[in-house]
């Protein structure tokens, strides 16, 4: 027999919230985290980068105050360890927020842990056996690592390492020209690092109109980021203290030299140890879980969400996929949601971690607030002048693109945005 209603396997944007929505529909709730609450948007994605390309953002306008008309006495310096600290304190009370109000939600079990199937409706995490007749998996995705001849020979870098980096790379070679590398290349750029960027493909974000990606390339090289496109990576060395990137371009091959290197590449779900096989839960070759239209797999009783079924690793994607998953009836829960305050009459607390305008994430990662909540800059985050797209994951994801344009007298470039929706799929 079932000793809970439901399983929600991680804290990503999708599980918190469906956990939520279950338990204010009676259900008795386990939901499972493995390592930070909050997932990658929270941890390494969204939340951190756009703090980071605020600092840099900082740096760079500072570096040209003469075009506005202000005069800074000395040169510009950035002090990483600084910076780091300043993304370390905008991230931990979203982090801990989550966490927060999870072990707050009355009906709701936390466990932290290595969750892992055992059979369709049962899965285990340490010496904890937990069985439900509903599970729904939100564990997310990390950085793909390219099987490149001597990679396992040099240290490397990746979105979620980069959150740890508390120095100035003199060098840094980003491989991979699309959103996570790209917003990663322009914000070290600004701090002061050199950095070559290397793309497989003919042009940067491929995703994209060639247009907008010849743009973006654009405004990169105007700030003296080396763009290398129709670039294969065939091998990667030590060279001393240094990296050797070795690449073939039109049959002729060069290397890169430099002192980090970044993997932006690609993106993995995290399904390769969650014992799906003895689920029986389908998932392509390259390790998303399938599903259908209201994210069911192919297994009764067992839901995909978020990164991992390879729908679109963005964070509002992944919110989406809890409204389908929380409006789909055929588990159960159908009807009304009730309003924040009903659930606070039940006990059902909700601390996301904010308290108003002054603590909204973009915000705070922006620092468009000033010490007493107010605006530094109305209408303007981080996002003003700045070339958004969907994130293919990582640093977002990963997360928007947040390449910015400052030019004076340059307009705001366009927003290209996720078109996904759910209006045919919500309340069937």
């Amino acid at each position: 027999m079932a000793d809970h209603d439901a399983i929600v396997i991680g804290t990503g944007q999708a599980g918190p919230g469906l956990a939520r929505r279950l338990v204010a529909a009676g259900w008795k709730v386990a939901i499972i985290e493995r390592k930070f609450f909050g997932g990658t948007c929270v941890n390494a994605g969204c939340t951190p980068t756009k703090t980071l390309i605020a600092s840099a953002y900082a740096a760079y306008l500072a570096r040209r105050a003469a075009d506005y008309g202000v005069t800074i006495g000395g040169p510009i310096g950035v002090d990483m360890k600084a910076v780091k600290a300043r993304k370390d304190a905008v991230v931990r009370p979203s982090r801990e927020g989550v966490e927060r109000s999870l072990r707050r939600l009355k009906g709701c079990t936390v466990l932290e842990g290595h969750a892992q199937f055992i059979g369709p409706k049962e899965v285990e995490v340490g010496d904890e056996v937990l069985r439900a007749d509903k599970i729904f998996i939100n564990v997310g995705a990390r950085a793909l690592v390219p099987p490149i001849r001597g990679l396992d020979q040099v240290p490397y870098l990746t979105n979620s390492l980069m959150m740890d980096v508390d120095f100035l790379p003199p060098h840094l070679i980003v491989l991979g020209g699309s959103y996570v590398g790209l917003e990663f290349a322009q914000a070290y750029r600004r701090f002061g690092s050199e950095v070559t960027v290397i793309e497989l493909g003919p042009h940067l974000i491929a995703r994209e109109d060639e247009d907008v990606s010849r743009a973006i390339a654009e405004i990169l090289k105007d700030e003296n980021i080396d763009i290398r496109v129709n670039s294969k990576v065939v091998a990667v060395a030590k060279q001393g203290n240094e990296i050797a990137v070795t690449v073939e371009n039109a049959g002729t091959s060069s290397q890169v030299v430099g002192s980090h290197l970044l993997l932006a590449i690609g993106r993995r779900p995290n399904t390769d140890d969650l014992g799906l096989d003895k689920a029986g839960v389908a998932t392509d070759s390259r390790g998303y879980i399938q599903v259908d239209d209201q994210l069911r797999t192919n297994v009764p009783g067992i839901w995909a969400v978020g990164d991992c079924n390879g729908r679109g690793a963005f964070t509002h994607t992944s919110y989406n996929d809890f409204e389908i998953v929380g409006a789909d009836r055929d588990h159960g829960h159908g009807g009304r949601e009730p309003s924040v305050r009903e659930r606070r009459d039940k006990g059902l607390h909700e601390d996301s971690g904010r308290q108003g305008d002054e603590t909204d994430p973009r915000g705070v990662a922006a620092g468009t607030f000033g010490g007493r909540g107010h605006p530094l800059h109305p209408r303007c985050y981080v996002y003003q002048g700045a070339v958004h797209g969907p994130a293919s994951g990582g640093a977002h994801s990963p997360d928007s693109l947040g390449v910015h344009s400052d030019h004076v007298g340059r307009p705001q470039a366009a927003v290209v945005s996720d078109t996904r929706r759910n209006d045919l799929i919500l309340g069937t």
